[in-house]
């Protein structure tokens, strides 16, 4: 059956050892944050989600929410497991102590937000879409919104949404029917439908805050009409209770392949009261404060689900005894020897931890710039990391829920027919990563926006807050004897990286449609490079331990091997996908579109 257990030990390596995030506590806002604080935090995170959100993922499943005359039912256990969650104080942990929150750095909130994902994905959701609210709402609402607001929301007794998809419009938001007419009173009517909103309608509680976009009387055509609105569930009364139910009703649920425990409503909103949220018709840039927070999100799903699958295939493999290891007996007082013994067992498995623990420490570096960005007194830091950030949120989405999915089916596949029945929690995991893939923008979408706009962003600046810091890193470890099986598959990838980064911008220039057809390949290769970055100081850090002789429980030791094996069996990757980029796009538009 499948269990959980935070790996609390790559965690504080990741933190501490590899990224040296201690010296955040130098940060202004961030000073309790000290390794004493840090490490308690993380190990109270951990036994929530082992104890309490574990348990109800598989039953929360099965049971999925419930419509009933316009009120959506959680599965049973989820008010009781809100509750103590909220009342832990995790809905406020790295939110503004202005409000009530903890103001904890980001890159303890994504190790936390891991293990949550983890656990119970389902669950996680709606937190999830509370913070990426009240980030929204924080960076842009009015001070009387924030002030009414924002402490309901960083309290988790309220919870957030947001509302983008309209039935005929996603990804192209230029085309939403959504209207907000104004009122005397300097609200906003709001009328129109949307699509695909999760945690839309649910009883964990008292109200719901749906961010919503819409278009002003006065808007101009295409996305740039665009405004954003605040538009409860429940209007609050003088004293800030919910107070008169407002015009927005979900009309329905959505029948999913997973994620069941995730209410994902469709809304009508019928002239509803709501606020405006920054400026008209600047709608979107607020939202993509929300939608950038998401994405990032989204990509620790990924994570989250990789790490779990990983586990419970790495338990059956060394219980489920089948067949004799080809090299000879290794359990002879046993009927057969246990599955882990065999090569392609162990493929699997490797490829499962590799690229997990790469994954997250590739979190946790993105999570430290978004901590600099935010609170580095040095202007020129905090610019620099919003460039790295900013490049590496379409890798980060679209890498790790690839690879979530893909060490999902892994998983399955460990465990046989066993992996194909409900009963061990592994199919669980497919069907709730493939969602990860699709929302907060397809994973196409993010190749897009990284070889369309991240690329060649003021003349290629954000690029180079990667190349160029992995550039220096090959050039000083190259004469490294030690380092040399990483540093050198590294310099390859990175090579290749550049290589492929020229034949994009080139051919892109004088065919939009060869950037397009190269932007997916591109993303894997550059994510790919950039764990293999990770992975050799993980690598260097982990000799360096060896050296001093700390390795008493093989940790080190196994990074070591683990670091090995990425670059001999996951990396080569990055020599087809260059090939794949160089070949252009001719053959992928040639066929006639009445052949298809």
């Amino acid at each position: 059956m499948a269990s959980y257990t935070a790996p609390l030990r790559d965690m504080r390596f990741v933190y501490h050892e590899l990224l040296g995030c201690d010296d955040l506590a130098e940060l202004p806002g961030y000073e309790e944050f000290t390794a004493d604080l840090v490490d308690p935090v993380l190990e109270e995170a951990a036994k929530i989600c082992a104890d309490v959100l574990h348990p109800i993922n598989r039953s929360g499943d099965e049971e999925g929410c419930t419509l009933e005359n316009g009120v959506v039912r959680t599965p049973k256990g989820f008010q009781e497991a809100y509750k103590l969650f909220r009342e832990g104080g995790w809905t406020a942990l790295k939110c503004d102590p202005d409000y009530g929150g903890q103001g904890a750095p980001a890159a303890l909130d994504t190790l936390i937000m891991e293990m949550i994902c983890s656990a119970n994905f389902s669950f996680g959701m709606y937190p999830g879409l509370s913070h990426g609210a009240y980030n929204a709402l924080h960076m842009h609402g009015s001070q009387d919104l924030k002030d009414t607001y924002l402490p309901k929301l960083v309290d988790g007794t309220w919870s957030g949404t947001m509302c983008l998809t309209e039935p005929h419009c996603g990804t192209d938001l230029g085309l939403l029917r959504t209207r907000a007419i104004p009122s005397d009173d300097g609200s906003y009517r709001i009328t129109g439908t949307k699509i695909f909103i999760s945690a839309g309608e649910h009883d964990l509680t008292e109200n719901i805050l749906h961010l919503v976009l819409a278009k002003l009387p006065d808007a101009p055509k295409g996305s740039r009409g665009i405004s954003l609105f605040l538009v409860p569930k429940f209007l609050p009364d003088d004293q800030g209770a919910p107070g008169v139910r407002n015009g927005v009703q979900c009309q329905s649920l959505e029948h999913k392949m997973g994620i069941k425990a995730s209410a994902t409503c469709v809304l009508n909103f019928d002239e509803a009261k709501g606020w405006l949220v920054g400026q008209p018709h600047r709608g979107l840039p607020a939202m993509f404060t929300m939608m950038n927070t998401a994405r990032l999100g989204v990509g620790v799903q990924g994570l989250g689900i990789a790490e779990a699958s990983y586990q419970g295939a790495a338990a059956y493999a060394r219980e489920r005894v089948q067949g004799r290891s080809l090299s000879g007996t290794k359990a002879p007082d046993k009927a057969a020897d246990p599955i882990i013994v065999h090569p392609d067992v162990r493929r699997m498995l490797m490829i499962q931890r590799a690229t997990t623990e790469g994954c997250r420490a590739l979190a946790a570096w993105v999570a430290r710039a978004l901590d600099e960005q935010d609170r580095h007194p040095d202007p020129e830091v905090r610019k620099a990391s919003e460039d790295f950030v900013g490049l590496m949120t379409p890798i980060v989405k679209a890498l790790f829920t690839d690879m979530g999915f893909d060490n999902a089916n892994l998983g399955v596949q460990v465990l046989g027919g066993h992996g194909y029945i409900r009963e061990y929690g592994m199919e669980q995991y497919v069907r709730d990563a493939r969602i990860a893939q699709i929302y907060e923008g397809t994973n196409g979408i993010q190749a897009l926006d990284l070889v369309g706009r991240k690329m060649g962003q003021n003349g290629g600046r954000r690029l180079r807050r990667f190349f160029h810091p992995v550039s220096e890193y090959i050039e000083a470890k190259s004469k490294d004897e030690e380092l040399a099986p990483f540093v050198g598959p590294l310099a390859k990838s990175f090579g290749r990286l550049q290589q492929a980064t020229a034949q994009v911008a080139r051919t892109g220039m004088a065919d939009p449609d060869e950037a397009g057809a190269a932007a997916t390949d591109y993303l894997r290769l550059f994510g790919l490079t950039a764990l293999a970055y990770l992975w050799t100081r993980m690598a260097e850090t982990a000799q360096l331990k060896l050296t001093e002789g700390d390795d008493p429980d093989g940790f080190y030791a196994a990074k070591i091997a683990t670091a090995r094996f990425y670059m001999e069996r996951v990396l080569p990757q990055s020599g087809a996908l260059l090939s794949q980029i160089m070949a252009g796009g001719g053959s992928m538009m040639a066929l006639d579109e009445a052949a298809f």
